[in-house]
């Protein structure tokens, strides 16, 4: 997929057909990006192994508790890990990553800190916990 603004070949994810779980969506990405992506799938395994993997909103999403955990996706130029919780976001004072309400971006080289998807994912499994299950 092409950057319009720079004409630079970006990372990539092949939009022509949606993937069906997580492994076809992870190699449908160019590296960097894919390690990246591994890395951070990886850390939130370790942290939450009894989640579940699933593609929700066109992206991979860990499920927990009957609810989404947390979800992470490539992009043209970066990547995200999406917590499901803005205040959450909002709570870390995340100063060394650009973020919206639901997102938290990184570069497609520089995978998020595992110790901070760590704090992230805990957050979140409690949060869940604390939930009914849908």
């Amino acid at each position: 997929m092409k950057n319009a603004r720079s004409g630079e070949r970006g990372v990539s994810v092949k939009r022509s057909a949606a993937a069906t779980d997580v492994d076809e969506y992870l190699a449908a990405v160019a590296e960097p990006a894919r390690s990246a992506l591994n890395k951070i799938r990886a850390t939130i395994r370790s942290v939450a192994p009894e989640a579940t993997e699933t593609i929700s909103y066109r992206i991979p999403t860990f499920r927990y508790a009957g609810r989404p955990l947390v979800g992470f996706a490539a992009f043209s130029n970066h990547c995200s890990l999406f917590p499901m919780n803005s205040t959450l976001i909002e709570a870390f004072k995340l100063k060394d990553f650009p973020t919206s309400k639901g997102a938290i971006r990184f570069p497609v080289d520089k995978p998020l800190p595992a110790a901070l998807v760590k704090k992230l994912v805990t957050a979140r499994v409690a949060e869940n916990e604390r939930k009914k299950p849908r």
